[in-house]
C-alpha cells in the first residue's frame, strides 16, 4: 500500500514524501491516527505542496526548540539507586523517571516517547538521545549508581584536577628555585 505521509514520522520519511508500506500498517495505524492518507495518481501535486509547508513548519520549530536542545545536550542526570554486587539495579530506570527529574530540574516538559531508550538496569553512565524534532536530537547524559556511593568518574574527574593543580604547583616551585 502506498501512502503519503502528511506528518513526520519516525522512522519512516518526512511530510510530503509517498512511501510504501504495509497494507496493515496504512489502515490502521497512520491513517487513523492522521499522520498519512492512501496515494492517489495524483498525490504527487499534493505532496510538493505538503513537502513546502512542512520543511518551513519544520524550520521554526528546530528554530524554537534549538534553544531546548542546547540545555538538554549539557545535563547530567544521575540516579542514586539500589543495586546487587554484580551491578545490576533492584528496579530500573525508565524514560517516566528521567522525564520527571528533567522537569525537576530545569523546567522542560516532555513525552516519555521522546527519549529513545529502554529501562536502564544496570550501574553505569548511559547517553539517552532525546528526539525533540526528526533533525534535533541531543544526548542527556545518564549516571546511574549505588546509594551511597560516589560515580567512579566523578572521583576520576576530581582526581585528574588535584593531579593537575599538583603539577602546575611542581612547575611554578621549578620556576621559583631557577630566579
Amino acid at each position: 500500500m502506498k501512502v503519503l505521509l502528511i506528518k513526520d514520522v519516525y522512522k519512516l520519511g518526512r511530510a510530503g514524501d509517498i512511501k510504501k508500506v504495509a497494507n496493515g500498517f496504512g489502515r490502521n495505524y497512520l491513517i487513523p491516527q492522521g499522520l498519512a492518507i492512501p496515494a492517489t495518481e495524483n498525490s504527487h501535486k499534493v505532496a510538493e505542496a505538503i513537502a513546502q509547508k512542512a520543511t518551513e513548519r519544520r524550520a521554526a520549530l528546530n528554530e524554537e526548540l534549538k534553544s531546548v536542545a542546547d540545555v538538554l545536550e549539557k545535563l547530567e542526570l544521575f540516579f542514586p539507586v539500589k543495586a546487587g554486587e554484580t551491578g545490576k539495579l533492584y528496579g530500573s530506570v525508565s524514560a517516566q523517571n528521567m522525564i520527571d527529574r528533567i522537569k525537576a530540574e530545569k523546567g522542560i516538559e516532555l513525552d516519555r516517547h521522546q527519549l529513545v531508550t529502554e529501562p536502564i538496569r544496570r550501574v553505569g553512565e548511559y547517553f539517552i538521545p532525546v528526539s525533540l524534532t526528526l533533525d534535533l536530537v541531543p544526548e542527556i547524559r545518564v549516571v546511574v549508581h549505588r546509594e551511597g556511593e560516589v560515580f567512579v568518574a566523578q572521583v576520576e574527574e576530581v582526581i585528574v584536577e588535584i593531579e593537575e593543580i599538583v603539577e602546575e604547583s611542581k612547575f611554578e616551585s621549578v620556576e621559583e628555585t631557577e630566579e
